[in-house]
């Protein structure tokens, strides 16, 4: 067989480093959740909602935390619907997300079943959308 025979028959290779069809649109699905989760909660906070008022007073940082984590959601929220923001998006929220299972298992001392799974959640977007992360940080590099 030539050369080229043997070039049409491998599976074409996604030079840009995009995902293929099917796993765009779980990411996309994960996206939209994962927003409206952080958009839930963000809003909670800075509408300084009873119960996060309480919480946060028990984690004993200051209501400013309250408002600070609130609008970090709500950035990130955003940003997982922004297609070139999106893969820092979902690493910001991993990453807090990790951090809010650490208060939650030493300070608060509750069940963290929730905001691990947004953060593995999260890390799964970052990782699928890490080469829109890469072109981003490649505009700066300019």
């Amino acid at each position: 067989m030539t050369e080229q025979k043997l070039a049409t028959r491998q599976a074409p290779a996604e030079p840009t480093g995009r995902p293929g069809k099917a796993w765009n649109i779980v990411l996309w699905v994960l996206q939209i959740a994962v927003a409206a989760e952080f958009l839930l909660a963000g809003i909670a906070k800075v509408t300084s909602n009873p119960q996060m008022v309480d919480m946060f007073a028990e984690i004993g940082a200051g209501q400013w935390f309250r408002v600070v984590t609130g609008l970090l959601e709500l950035a990130g929220a955003v940003g997982l619907l922004i297609p070139v923001l999106s893969g820092l998006a979902g690493l910001g929220l991993a990453a807090l997300s990790i951090g809010a299972t650490i208060t939650n298992v030493f300070v608060l001392h509750t069940n963290t079943t929730i905001t691990v799974v947004l953060a593995v959640v999260a890390a799964v977007i970052a990782w699928g959308r890490r080469g829109r992360t890469a072109e981003l940080a490649n505009r700066f590099k300019r």
